[in-house]
């Protein structure tokens, strides 16, 4: 599973974030193709180098030069859904603001719905939370960990008036992760920064095990003393055999869906960040035939799942529950075979190999091109990635 760690010595917002996982060696000119899909007017994606304390970082910026309209919620999701972005890359996006929403909702005392969204509606924030979620989905990070945040100390000036630093929406957003107080003369993690975390990251275990692949830094505008305003992103994979995680579990009975709809719903949900879905047959009361549907996600994206849920099926409530678990470290491998190039998952424990997967999809990609059965490719490229592998 490749994971990616934000060392935040110097704290985090969106721009930081951006410019560390391009420096991991993303395409720019995609990177701007997918960006001006959102349509935003007014406004120059800028990608440079900015040296700080003798280290050489990428610097994103989004130069805006006209005014921006205030916006909400729907205003941003009509944004977002009428953009050429990838469903999963979409959701993703979504989940962020959703969190950032409920958030400014509980501070302002009103609805999501109905929060102004302010800095965070501009242009500038617009895109640094999608294209967050578009390089996480272009690097595969399937796993976001975060080091403690410095969370600095001040006030700000913003349009409600001058606020406590850190700003209470950043505060209310990082609820569970380990937060460094008065550390920093300024602002040091962003409301755009604290989503983006609340949505799709979990507080890194300290000590954690790692393996390094490749690190990216991101520089930020400001100048401190005490430390260069960069963010480090490691890519890798943990080191651990076995390690736990906290998950969500979402449930719903639903025994008056056209049965077609199932497969559909399937795809959303796991295009909207779910981990796993499954469909299990039950009986209600009064003897009635229904499907239980259950899915497991992060605890960030329960709103998200939940308006899926909402959208595509019948049901008029769901339910809810904390999960653990315990996983084997596991890594996607490519594999040239003798049908072609087949996707493997394999799984170890203190080093040994537990279990091998070929991928589904390219096994009957595969078997359909070359007219051989299915069970064939799966395990001929079972066999070839246990060869190569022992």
């Amino acid at each position: 599973m490749i994971s990616a760690y934000l060392d935040a010595f110097s704290g985090l917002s969106g721009d930081m974030l951006v410019g560390a996982m391009l420096d991991l060696g993303l395409d720019f000119a995609r990177f701007r193709e997918q960006m001006a899909s959102l349509r935003l007017q007014g406004c120059e994606l800028r990608l440079g180098r900015r040296e700080l304390c003798g280290i050489s970082a990428a610097k994103f910026e989004v130069e805006v030069a006209q005014p921006q309209p205030e916006r909400h919620l729907r205003d941003i999701r009509a944004i977002i859904e009428a953009s050429a972005l990838d469903e999963a890359v979409k959701d993703k996006t979504m989940a962020i603001f959703g969190a950032l929403a409920e958030a400014e909702a509980k501070v302002h005392n009103t609805t999501p719905q109905e929060v102004h969204f302010h800095e965070v509606g501009a242009v500038d924030s617009i895109i640094d939370i999608a294209a967050t979620a578009w390089c996480l989905a272009a690097l595969g990070i399937e796993e976001l960990l975060v080091s403690p945040l410095p969370m600095g100390t001040g006030f700000a000036n913003t349009r409600h008036g001058r606020i406590p630093i850190p700003p209470p929406a950043a505060v209310e957003l990082l609820r569970g992760f380990e937060l460094k107080l008065a550390d920093g003369a300024a602002e040091m993690v962003t409301p755009t920064g604290a989503a983006v975390l609340k949505a799709l990251a979990a507080p890194a275990p300290i000590p954690l095990g790692f393996i390094v692949d490749r690190v990216g830094y991101g520089a930020g505008s400001k100048t401190f003393a005490d430390r260069p305003n960069l963010l480090r992103v490691l890519l890798g994979r943990r080191a651990q055999a076995v390690h736990s995680d906290e998950l969500l579990e979402i449930q719903s009975n639903i025994d008056d869906l056209n049965p077609q709809i199932y497969d559909h719903l399937c795809q959303r949900l796991f295009a909207a960040g779910a981990r796993d879905v499954t469909l299990t047959p039950t009986i209600m009361k009064k003897g009635r035939p229904a499907v239980t549907v259950s899915v497991l996600a992060e605890p960030a994206l329960r709103q998200a799942l939940a308006a899926v849920l909402f959208e595509e099926t019948t049901t008029i409530g769901i339910r809810f529950h904390a999960v653990s678990r315990l996983k084997l470290e596991r890594e996607i491998i490519p594999l040239e075979t003798r049908w072609g190039r087949i996707l493997v998952k394999v799984s170890r424990e203190n080093g040994r190999i537990r279990t091998i997967a070929p991928e589904y999809e390219d096994c009957r990609r595969a078997a359909n091109e070359h007219r051989v059965p299915l069970k064939t490719v799966m395990q001929d490229a079972a066999a070839a990635a246990r060869s190569r592998l022992e």
